[in-house]
């Protein structure tokens, strides 16, 4: 719509330019123009990414009158550097808590030293410490993951958070809601933050006011407005719940019906989660409470939430578990980093899923490498795709990859929603991070970085038994007519906006 528009005002302004030929006009012209080239340069010198780059400069060269400030107006704003301001501030409040179990960096660098760059990175940079005394379990389906759920949420005693980018009413939502408002009024602290687009037309406009009178407190992340504001890029992607501390939930998993195959949509949904016992659940009650404070007039003490002031941690360990969080506030790429570092890690496999496979030229040639160096690289995408556009510029990166070595998968049941890398039978990760640009770069993420836990190995087997019910794109596959191709290559130029 915003381009519609941009084009039908561009074509107006040259009409008007060409028909009234004043000397104003023109001045007006070659000013806006003037605008472009500098904008442009000032994009080209940022440290942004080249295909961010790439994308804003074609604009502006498609539209050279407004192109320049359409990127000032979309960049530079109060509100979204408050916003920021904002998000700093609650991170650098949480930053120690994150550590109140324990520091066990040394004993994991002793424990899997082939892995200490994934480790330090994550701990001693961006400051998501790795644990021990935690447990993992995989859950290779919605269904799965919420039996699960409901078990534990009825084993609550102080509180439950629940983070979502999506909710819809329905069976799955209905049966959580039932557990949560009876725990409300036993006096458990129940909260849910969900992400306001991603419940577009999903929720009732007093759906919050549903909630307080059921006594779950609620709060809605980035109210849209249809206005031009890049805030509104940023929105709030992650799956989280944590429960007392304890026990903490994640993955691709929505709370509504397709994620349990209630109803199909696009087929079966193919999805994956994950679920923290320990030390290393902590975590995500920090990331929670990071996010909720930005709707919260008073500080809270996020320490008087630890779990285990009394004494250690008693969980047994299966693994080393490292918890990380994704901000596109901080322009550090966490979710991506975590992906790059697996990818130059593996040495025997590397096994991945993704609903869209939309990445920069620096990814590409990591996999490509990888493949060419003698790893076993399999990427599963869907087959039955949610928005085509999107689907037709994932099926773009296709012909590269292959020729690169890299097998291709799509997942031919329906629509695969699962984020999981598996390598090596020793590590792997689960989260809230597609392979796209939004996800890697403007979005709000989470994961569950795993070395030497239960997980792993039913990762690696929950995508074996996937590939059954998978067909493999050849070379011959990818080709296409002139046409096609040329369409492929413009989708490719813009697509940082998917």
């Amino acid at each position: 719509m915003l381009v519609a528009f941009l084009i039908l005002l561009q074509m107006g302004c040259m009409l008007y330019l060409i028909i009234s030929g004043s000397r104003a006009s023109q001045a007006v012209n070659w000013v806006l123009v003037a605008i472009s080239l500098v904008v442009s340069l000032q994009i080209v010198s940022t440290r942004d990414k080249g295909a961010y780059k790439l994308t804003w400069v074609f604009l502006i060269l498609l539209f050279p009158v407004f192109g320049g400030l359409l990127y000032l107006v979309f960049n530079f704003q109060t509100s979204t550097k408050k916003f920021s301001r904002q998000i700093q501030a609650a991170q650098e409040m949480a930053a120690p808590l994150f550590y109140l179990p324990g520091d066990c960096f040394l004993q994991a660098a002793r424990q899997a030293p082939q892995h200490m760059a994934q480790m330090r990175y994550l701990q001693q940079f961006v400051g998501f410490p790795v644990y021990g005394h935690s447990q993992t379990t995989y859950f290779p389906s919605g269904k799965a993951k919420l039996e699960r759920l409901l078990l534990e949420l009825e084993r609550a005693e102080r509180y439950i958070f629940l983070e979502y980018f999506i909710v819809q009413q329905g069976v799955m939502w209905d049966s959580i809601f039932q557990v949560l408002r009876r725990k409300a009024a036993q006096g458990v602290d129940v909260r849910l933050l969900y992400d306001d687009l991603g419940c577009f037309l999903l929720l009732p406009t007093d759906f919050p006011q549903q909630m307080e009178r059921a006594g779950i407190r609620c709060a809605v992340f980035s109210p849209f407005r249809p206005m031009l504001t890049a805030r509104q890029n940023n929105r709030d992607h992650r799956k989280i719940i944590s429960i007392d501390g304890k026990v903490a939930f994640t993955g691709g998993i929505n709370l509504a019906d397709e994620y349990i195959d209630v109803y199909e949509k696009h087929g079966r949904w193919k999805d994956a989660g994950i679920m923290v016992e320990g030390a290393a659940a902590w975590s995500f009650t920090l990331m929670f409470l990071q996010m909720w404070s930005l709707y919260q007039k008073q500080p809270e003490d996020f320490a008087g939430y630890y779990p285990w002031a009394d004494g250690p941690c008693p969980q047994q360990s299966d693994g080393l578990v490292q918890p990380y969080a994704d901000s596109p506030m901080d322009k550090e790429n966490v979710g991506e980093h975590v992906y790059m570092q697996m990818i130059a890690g593996a040495k025997d496999y590397l096994y991945i899923t993704t609903p869209y496979l939309i990445v920069d030229d620096s990814m590409v040639s990591a996999l490509c490498l990888a493949a060419k160096s003698g790893v076993d690289v399999r990427i599963i995408t869907p087959h039955k795709w949610d928005k085509w556009l999107v689907h037709m510029t994932t099926r773009s990166y296709y012909r590269e990859l292959i020729q690169g070595g890299v097998r291709i998968y799509e997942y031919t049941e329906g629509f695969i929603h699962a984020k999981t890398f598996v390598s090596d039978d020793e590590v792997a990760t689960v989260g809230t991070t597609n392979m796209d640009f939004r996800s890697l770069y403007l979005h709000f993420e989470c994961g569950v970085w795993m070395c030497g836990s239960r997980a792993v190995g039913e990762v690696k087997s929950d995508f074996l038994q996937t590939l059954q019910v998978c067909q493999e794109i050849t070379e011959e596959d990818c080709r296409c007519g002139f046409f096609t191709r040329l369409a492929q290559d413009v989708i490719r130029l813009v697509a940082p906006l998917m």
